[in-house]
């Protein structure tokens, strides 16, 4: 003989069915991104600098440098190459050998370096390690995506070929990419700023040496351990400095960024600023002191 269930208990069997449909749905969708700003890294003294060496700043006329530019502890007979009309800015040199109009200034150069090494080190040593898609995305080469704000680390060198490079974000947020060996911009290739993005808010640490390939358009600070060279016609909105070694231009554009203030206040990042078919997960920075300077999440697909 069948039992008649009543009708009570199967309204409650089918509302909890319900519910845990809802569960199990809630689980699969991604969770919301949230993102807390990312201090910018303090260049000292070396902002004010668009262009900054320590063994040579050779030119091919006509650049266009706007921006101080610094010599040491090379002489200033290292700069070369250089017009009467081609940099809006000071030149400063260790001692009186400089181009015409330069100014010897070695104590200011000797704080400006001494102030880049701390910027490199501040930049390089941000934790915790990146991981996930912060670590080596692209496999090295970064040509065609688009990268949301955050700390990134390459353990060998990175390239940006083939295609153009998007970062996405506000014009409070911050990139900072470590780099173990060398950047390679191909000939033509753009960074391109999407969002309100800044070139004043991003920062390449360099372990060895950078090269931007012929006409490249690049955004943002190159701090190179070694040397920094920009190819004919190459345009940097930002800044060269290369700690040991030198600076070469060949009819380029150097423009240094206008800075600006980094809000404190948290903001979302919308799905629709990750780059597809890639998993997210946790990810925060602290700098040197351990204080916590970002903590973002993203979708796991």
């Amino acid at each position: 003989m069948q039992t008649k269930i009543p009708l009570q208990m199967k309204i409650l069997k089918y509302s909890a069915g319900l519910m845990c449909g809802a569960v199990a749905l809630a689980s699969m969708a991604p969770a919301p991104i949230y993102s807390m700003p990312l201090e910018k890294v303090n260049l000292g003294s070396t902002a004010k600098f668009a262009v900054l060496a320590g063994s040579l700043i050779s030119n091919i006329p006509g650049s266009a440098i706007t921006g101080d530019v610094g010599l040491s502890p090379s002489a200033g007979s290292m700069i070369t190459g250089f017009g009467a009309n081609e940099i809006t800015g000071t030149v400063y040199t260790v001692d009186q050998t400089g181009p015409a109009g330069s100014v010897a200034a070695a104590s200011e150069l000797t704080t400006a370096k001494g102030d880049l090494t701390i910027a490199y080190n501040d930049a390089a040593g941000r934790t915790p390690v990146p991981e996930g898609p912060f670590l080596d995305p692209g496999a090295g080469d970064i040509g065609g995506l688009t990268l949301i704000p955050g700390l990134y680390k390459f353990t060998s060198a990175l390239s940006i070929t083939g295609s153009d490079v998007t970062l996405s974000g506000s014009a409070d947020d911050v990139w900072i990419f470590q780099i173990a060996s060398g950047l390679n911009v191909g000939n033509g290739i753009k960074v391109i700023l999407a969002g309100g993005a800044q070139a004043a808010n991003i920062f390449w640490q360099v372990g060895t040496s950078a090269t931007l390939g012929t006409t490249s358009v690049f955004k943002g600070t190159i701090m190179a351990d070694q040397s920094i060279s920009l190819n004919t016609g190459a345009s940097l909105d930002g800044r060269a400095l290369a700690s040991i070694a030198a600076v070469t231009l060949a009819s380029s554009t150097v423009t240094r960024p206008v800075s600006s203030n980094v809000s404190l206040k948290g903001h979302a990042i919308r799905r629709d600023r990750l780059s597809p078919d890639r998993a997210y997960g946790f990810h925060g920075t602290t700098d040197l002191n351990g204080r916590v300077r970002r903590a973002q999440t993203a979708i796991i697909d």
